[in-house]
Protein backbone atom coordinates (compact mmCIF):
# COMPACT_ATOMS: atom_id res chain seq x y z
CA UNK A 1 0.00 0.00 0.00
CA UNK A 2 1.53 3.11 -0.96
CA UNK A 3 2.51 5.72 2.11
CA UNK A 4 0.42 8.32 0.67
CA UNK A 5 -2.97 6.68 0.52
CA UNK A 6 -5.32 8.73 3.04
CA UNK A 7 -5.96 7.52 6.53
CA UNK A 8 -9.61 6.40 7.54
CA UNK A 9 -10.21 9.12 10.05
CA UNK A 10 -13.81 9.62 11.59
CA UNK A 11 -15.29 13.10 10.79
CA UNK A 12 -14.94 13.90 14.76
CA UNK A 13 -11.27 13.02 14.52
CA UNK A 14 -10.66 15.10 11.42
CA UNK A 15 -12.44 18.16 12.60
CA UNK A 16 -10.29 17.74 15.53
CA UNK A 17 -6.87 18.06 14.09
CA UNK A 18 -5.40 21.57 12.90
CA UNK A 19 -5.76 22.86 9.73
CA UNK A 20 -2.64 24.19 7.88
CA UNK A 21 -2.75 27.41 6.38
CA UNK A 22 -1.18 27.53 2.28
CA UNK A 23 2.19 28.14 3.05
CA UNK A 24 2.19 25.34 5.93
CA UNK A 25 0.56 23.15 3.19
CA UNK A 26 3.01 23.55 0.79
CA UNK A 27 5.85 22.61 3.51
CA UNK A 28 4.17 19.29 3.63
CA UNK A 29 4.00 18.49 -0.07
CA UNK A 30 7.31 19.62 -0.51
CA UNK A 31 8.32 17.19 2.55
CA UNK A 32 6.45 14.23 1.10
CA UNK A 33 7.34 14.88 -2.52
CA UNK A 34 11.51 14.80 -1.14
CA UNK A 35 10.86 11.88 1.09
CA UNK A 36 9.24 9.77 -1.67
CA UNK A 37 11.60 10.54 -4.23
CA UNK A 38 14.37 9.32 -2.07
CA UNK A 39 12.49 6.64 -0.42
CA UNK A 40 14.49 8.13 3.05
CA UNK A 41 12.99 7.41 6.71
CA UNK A 42 11.86 11.03 6.78
CA UNK A 43 11.24 14.48 4.63
CA UNK A 44 11.39 17.98 5.64
CA UNK A 45 10.42 21.24 5.00
CA UNK A 46 11.15 24.99 6.31
CA UNK A 47 10.12 27.99 4.82
CA UNK A 48 12.59 31.00 5.78
CA UNK A 49 11.84 34.54 6.59
CA UNK A 50 12.24 35.88 3.22
CA UNK A 51 9.10 33.17 2.08
CA UNK A 52 11.94 30.74 0.44
CA UNK A 53 11.59 27.01 1.08
CA UNK A 54 13.94 24.18 1.51
CA UNK A 55 13.28 20.44 1.62
CA UNK A 56 15.86 17.45 2.31
CA UNK A 57 15.09 13.71 3.38
CA UNK A 58 17.17 11.65 5.95
CA UNK A 59 20.88 11.30 5.40
CA UNK A 60 22.17 7.86 6.34
CA UNK A 61 25.70 7.39 5.86
CA UNK A 62 28.49 5.05 6.95
CA UNK A 63 30.42 8.34 8.15
CA UNK A 64 27.31 10.85 8.54
CA UNK A 65 23.88 10.71 10.25
CA UNK A 66 21.30 13.88 10.04
CA UNK A 67 17.75 14.07 10.23
CA UNK A 68 15.89 15.29 7.37
CA UNK A 69 15.11 18.17 9.27
CA UNK A 70 18.59 18.99 10.60
CA UNK A 71 19.42 19.03 6.38
CA UNK A 72 16.90 21.40 5.81
CA UNK A 73 17.68 23.96 8.58
CA UNK A 74 21.35 23.50 7.30
CA UNK A 75 20.30 24.05 3.76
CA UNK A 76 18.77 27.68 5.12
CA UNK A 77 21.34 28.80 7.25
CA UNK A 78 23.99 27.84 4.37
CA UNK A 79 22.18 29.63 1.90
CA UNK A 80 21.82 32.85 4.12
CA UNK A 81 18.42 32.30 5.34
CA UNK A 82 17.62 35.58 8.36
CA UNK A 83 15.12 33.37 10.25
CA UNK A 84 12.74 30.43 9.70
CA UNK A 85 8.85 30.79 9.87
CA UNK A 86 7.77 27.03 10.01
CA UNK A 87 9.31 23.42 9.93
CA UNK A 88 7.13 20.31 9.28
CA UNK A 89 8.78 17.12 9.49
CA UNK A 90 7.05 13.95 7.55
CA UNK A 91 7.60 10.40 9.51
CA UNK A 92 5.76 7.59 10.69
CA UNK A 93 7.22 8.46 14.37
CA UNK A 94 6.13 12.18 15.31
CA UNK A 95 9.87 13.02 16.89
CA UNK A 96 12.80 14.64 16.14
CA UNK A 97 15.10 16.04 18.94
CA UNK A 98 17.94 17.08 17.38
CA UNK A 99 15.87 18.48 14.41
CA UNK A 100 14.04 20.62 16.47
CA UNK A 101 16.26 21.64 18.62
CA UNK A 102 18.41 23.02 14.98
CA UNK A 103 15.05 25.07 14.10
CA UNK A 104 15.38 26.32 17.80
CA UNK A 105 19.20 27.32 17.12
CA UNK A 106 17.83 29.67 14.57
CA UNK A 107 14.54 30.49 14.86
CA UNK A 108 13.30 29.51 18.28
CA UNK A 109 9.39 30.46 17.98
CA UNK A 110 9.28 28.92 14.72
CA UNK A 111 6.66 26.06 15.10
CA UNK A 112 7.68 22.88 13.66
CA UNK A 113 5.01 20.55 12.59
CA UNK A 114 5.15 16.71 13.15
CA UNK A 115 2.80 14.65 10.09
CA UNK A 116 2.07 11.34 9.11
CA UNK A 117 2.73 9.56 6.03
CA UNK A 118 -0.60 10.58 4.10
CA UNK A 119 0.72 14.01 5.40
CA UNK A 120 -1.58 14.32 8.01
CA UNK A 121 -0.58 15.95 11.76
CA UNK A 122 0.57 13.63 14.22
CA UNK A 123 -2.47 12.84 17.16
Amino acid sequence: MPDTAPNARSAAAAAAQPAFDAEDAKLVTLARATRARTGAAQGAAVRDTDGRTYAAATVSLASLRLSALQVAVAMAVSSGAPGLEAAVVLAAEPADPDGEAAVADVAPAAPVYFVDLAGSPHA
